[in-house]
């Protein structure tokens, strides 16, 4: 599996805005069948902020899903929102729970 971690700070005034564009995103991310998680979380500590906590079947599912031109309108739509740029990193899984 690879997992991708995107943490995300929106500009004041601008969160309302900024969780709408990401949750916009879930049900075209769900029709991709190489998506196994794709879950929006909100910061309790830091208003705006964010993280996307995403796992894919494998590098070839992440690149569809890089490709998508879905995911290239939300990039245009972040960039008024964001105070400051996204930090995106990449993990392999080692362990997890399943049920």
């Amino acid at each position: 599996m690879v997992v991708l971690v995107a943490t995300m700070k929106a500009k004041q005034g601008r969160e309302a805005e900024l969780e709408t564009v990401l949750k916009s995103m879930i049900p075209m991310v769900e029709q991709e069948s190489g998506t196994v998680q794709y879950c929006l979380h909100r910061s309790q500590e830091e208003p705006g902020k964010f993280l996307f906590y995403e796992k894919y079947t494998d590098k070839a599912a992440l690149d569809f899903h890089s490709t998508t031109p879905y995911l290239r309108d939300l990039f245009k739509k972040l960039a008024p929102l964001l105070a400051e740029k996204s930090a995106i990193d990449l993990y392999e899984e080692v362990a997890s729970i399943k049920r």
